[in-house]
């Protein structure tokens, strides 16, 4: 009988973008859509920006990171991922048992990542060039 691999799940929002990621015990690889992390994401202050949760938990090496990513540009997809893992890693914390000094829950908030990041961007209004930006005025 083949040992059953536990799988932990978690759905991040940000901006237009929605993420669900999975969280599998290995050894610290990530795709997103199917495609390595630096194939997706161009910048590596994104890679660096979404593996945070897994840093500062110091789980970065523990778990392979499997997400899938619809909507937004590449700064919502981000922050959605980020929000995804945060939420994966609050699941497994839940499913282990450890002492409550040291949990993930505790790290995470502190570092501000369990809050979703609920700014998208605002409706053009009528008689308006954009959301707010008036046309300009002119005397004559």
């Amino acid at each position: 009988m083949a040992k059953e691999k536990k799988v932990y799940t978690g759905t991040g929002r940000r901006k237009t973008s929605v993420a669900r990621v999975r969280l599998t015990p290995g050894t610290g690889k990530i795709t997103i859509n199917g495609r390595d992390v630096n194939e997706y994401f161009p910048y590596a202050t994104l890679v660096m920006d979404l593996t945070q949760p897994l840093d500062v938990t110091g789980t970065r090496d523990m778990f392979d990171v499997d997400a899938d990513v619809t909507g937004g540009g590449f700064s919502g997809q981000t922050g959605a991922v980020r929000l995804g893992i945060t939420r994966a890693l609050l699941v497994y914390d839940q499913a282990t048992p450890v002492d409550s000094e040291n949990s993930y829950r505790r790290i995470l908030k502190k570092e501000g990542f369990v809050t979703r990041d609920s700014r998208k961007k605002e409706r053009k209004k009528p008689g308006l060039k954009k959301a707010r930006r008036a046309p300009q005025f002119s005397k004559r």
